[in-house]
């Protein structure tokens, strides 16, 4: 594919400083760029080293100028580089057929061009919108609700009346309705809480692969708009994740949590039961959270501590051998004088 420089510019509403007919054949990292390339720099790192570039355009924020290469201002560089990887590298589409070895099952209701892959399940009246994609492997339970644009990689599963928004995708392995963790000793045994609520899946969300979310005991478990998931995180029952919040790789969100909007909570962090999350707070990486987080509070560790109060600690922590030997040096000198005494 060979693309103008001002065609780009206008994809992602850029400024050119340079030569806008200068042609575009692809895009590469900053380091490894070609003299066909498009390439990005956000941070400072790169920025500083503009001149060094090789691309035949580089993508920069929208204040950054320089004498070459070409450039093109953008308020939001990742984004725009983010459009025109997409633009050169559009994903593959599935035709809008539903292959002869799927399973259907009955009532089924599903808009226009849908596409169903080779031996995918579609359960007892499911409605589908336009444009669904469902790929091999895939299966959908009874009664669920998928809408316009969703996009069900292969090997994922939604049961049993669960509702999906518009736009969202949901990556190979993910599975959307299975049984909360719920169990209630008596002392001897521990009996199954049966789990009947659903999920609820809202517009515009991305579930990355491999991911778990537990439908509600009573009620529903819901993924708000926006929301991203990275791979390999589970959201167990009754939790509420808020609108474009970010839960990256192995994060884990225990029974009827309440996550706010805009959060971001880093890889492998846990949250402990019916707990708060407020709007904007960020939860650092490995972190083990057990009490409410404030709106726009960032912690990290576990328990979980202010970041600063953090960094303090691990720096003694990490002395504790040397404060250990001049601890034991002194108590030798304590126990002579106590002796001589």
């Amino acid at each position: 594919m060979k693309t103008t420089l001002s065609e780009i510019a206008q994809l992602v509403e850029g400024t050119i400083i340079g030569n806008a007919r200068i042609f575009i054949c692809g895009v590469a990292p900053f380091k490894t760029a070609g003299p066909d390339d498009i390439t990005v720099a956000e941070s400072s790192r790169f920025l500083k080293q503009l001149h060094a570039s090789n691309a035949a355009a580089v993508i920069v924020p929208r204040h950054i100028t320089a004498d070459s290469p070409n450039l093109l201002q953008v308020d939001h560089p990742m984004v725009a580089f983010a459009k025109v990887i997409a633009h050169f590298h559009p994903p593959p589409q599935m035709p809008a057929q539903i292959h002869s070895s799927a399973v259907i099952g009955e009532d089924f209701q599903y808009g226009k061009d849908v596409s169903i892959g080779a031996c995918a399940v579609i359960g007892n009246r499911v409605t589908m919108g336009h444009r669904a994609r469902i790929h091999p492997g895939a299966v959908i339970g009874d009664d669920v609700v998928i809408g316009d644009d969703v996009t069900v990689s292969s090997n994922a599963t939604i049961l049993e009346r669960c509702q999906i928004g518009n736009r969202v995708t949901i990556h190979a392995g993910t599975v959307i309705g299975s049984d909360g963790f719920g169990f209630a000793p008596d002392g001897a045994v521990y009996h199954k809480v049966p789990h009947v609520g659903i999920v609820q899946i809202d517009d515009d969300v991305e579930i990355g692969a491999c991911n778990t979310i537990d439908r509600a005991t009573l009620g529903k478990t819901r993924i708000c708009r926006g929301v991203k998931t990275d791979n390999l995180v589970h959201i167990a029952h009754n939790v509420t994740v808020g609108e474009n919040t970010i839960l990256v790789a192995q994060v884990g969100v225990s029974g009827s949590v309440t996550i706010g909007k805009h959060v971001i909570v880093a890889g492998q962090a846990g949250i402990a039961g019916h707990l708060n999350v407020g709007d904007r707070a960020i939860i650092g990486p490995q972190s083990g959270i057990a009490k409410d987080v404030a709106e726009g509070e960032t912690l990290i560790g576990a328990p979980q501590t202010p970041p600063k109060r953090y960094i303090r600690i691990q720096k003694i922590v990490t002395r504790l051998p040397e404060l250990k030997k001049r601890l034991e040096a002194l108590e030798k000198k304590i126990d002579k004088i106590t002796e001589a005494d």
